[in-house]
């Protein structure tokens, strides 16, 4: 009886639609993820120090003003390196947009728009 509970539970997980990304707008720096973890760096040091490491392959990230650390990605499969889309803003303070994606307390944002802030 247990066995058939655990099958028919786990069939109906199978089932259930994704949870949908919420929309969200997020407000921090553009850093490179190496200092901000190793250093504890909270803003960027300087542009060409973030631009440096982004082209050694280091991912950008944008370290929010509410402390939480948001990966940038992509739903398109092959995923791709976002470094592209943040480089111009590397060690800007910058508004973005887009579509945020929450797995084992990490956080990733899909990018619809981002801006610099003033």
């Amino acid at each position: 009886m247990r066995g058939r509970f655990a099958v028919l539970a786990l069939g109906a997980a199978l089932l259930l639609p994704a949870i949908e990304p919420k929309n969200v707008t997020v407000k921090g720096y553009v850093l490179d993820s190496a200092c901000g973890f190793t250093k504890e760096l909270k803003k960027p040091i300087s542009a060409d120090c973030a631009r440096a490491c982004a082209k050694a392959g280091s991912p950008l990230v944008i370290w929010g003003d509410d402390g939480a650390v948001y990966w940038p990605t992509t739903s398109a499969m092959p995923a791709a390196s976002q470094n592209d889309k943040l480089l111009p803003f590397a060690a800007q303070r910058v508004t973005v947009t887009g579509k945020l994606y929450v797995h084992g307390g990490s956080k990733a944002i899909e990018i619809d728009k981002i801006e610099p802030l003033k």
